[in-house]
């Protein structure tokens, strides 16, 4: 048996490729709870966007860090990192397993690596970075961004802002790159960490996020993003599936081409994030449909005295 008793599984993968209703079936299965690490699912005053779990299947398995702070809120990834470990810390407590699952790379990256401790943030610099967002646009953004710190802008989601400022706060408050921290020595954690990716056919993912996006649309997200205009102005709300909107609303596109625009958007989100799982060697990749390959994967990491290799499958690049 490994030294570590305590394991933690980690589902990772594109948008839209299935996490959650995976992260459940394993939540059930070991009887144990998940936590979330999705950057946007922790904000309670959005929610159909964000596609958090419904409210079955939150029923389904006890889930932490969904509607757990106010966009009102800072909530960096130094605070997450910090919240997670002590949530998995309680889990273990009473579990030999917890599940953590999300999109959001740089969130697991730091319950599984660690960061650094970043560098105390001029609040001016951020105010600046956030008018400047407002009165020039996402483009400045991502060109400032490009320039002073290419490292992380290759890493970054540059559909959202929120990201990109924080690269720009980083360096422009401390002349330190934000790239610079997360490349530190990964940190010894107190447990097993199992990593598990799911990928598909491209054409099949494309299918799933244009088909999300219209059932999205379809349960009132125009609705929602016009019930959320009062917090605009915060970052997490000029991401993926709300800026576009925001844009009808302000009389800047059309309905049709928003609605397009989302699409298309998630679909670039979806490569960015598997360019970044699948740079981490230790993640075995399956269909989202193999849950029976993937307990037989955790059973035989969690039974062989060293880690095993992970599996073959590679998914379908892009």
């Amino acid at each position: 048996m490994l030294k570590k008793q305590k394991t933690l599984i980690v589902v990772v993968g594109p948008t839209a490729i299935g996490k959650t209703e995976l992260a459940i079936q394993l939540a059930q299965f070991y009887k144990t709870e998940i936590i979330s690490a999705d950057s946007r699912q922790f904000f309670k005053e959005m929610h159909i966007g964000t596609a958090k779990p419904s409210k079955e299947e939150l029923a389904a398995a006890p889930h932490h860090l969904i509607n757990s702070h106010s966009v009102k809120t800072l909530f960096s990834v130094g605070d997450f990192e910090a919240e997670a470990l002590q949530l998995i810390e309680q889990l273990f407590l009473k579990n030999d397993v917890a599940i953590l699952v999300g999109g959001s790379g740089l969130y697991i990256d730091a319950v599984c690596k660690g960061l650094d401790e970043l560098p105390e943030i001029d609040l001016n610099i951020r105010e600046q970075l956030n008018q400047q967002l407002a009165n020039d646009g996402i483009e400045v953004i991502k060109n400032q961004l490009q320039e002073l710190d290419p490292e992380y802008f290759a890493k970054v989601d540059q559909s959202n802002p929120q990201r990109m400022i924080r690269g720009l706060e980083v360096i422009l408050s401390s002349g330190q790159k934000l790239s610079s921290f997360l490349t530190a020595q990964k940190k010894e954690r107190p447990f097993n960490i199992v990593k598990i990716g799911l990928n598909t056919e491209r054409s099949i993912l494309y299918d799933r996020i244009n088909h999300r996006v219209d059932v999205m649309m379809n349960a009132g997200l125009l609705d929602e993003v016009k019930s959320l205009i009062l917090y605009r102005k915060y970052n997490a709300l000029n991401t993926v599936g709300y800026s576009e909107l925001f844009d009808f609303i302000d009389g800047k596109t059309e309905f049709s081409s928003a609605v397009a625009m989302i699409k298309q958007n998630t679909r670039r989100f979806a490569k960015r994030q598997l360019t970044w799982f699948r740079r981490d060697q230790d993640t075995a990749w399956f269909e989202p449909n193999q849950f029976e390959e993937i307990i037989k994967h955790v059973t035989s990491f969690c039974h062989s005295e060293e880690q095993p290799v992970p599996s073959s499958r590679e998914g379908i690049s892009f």
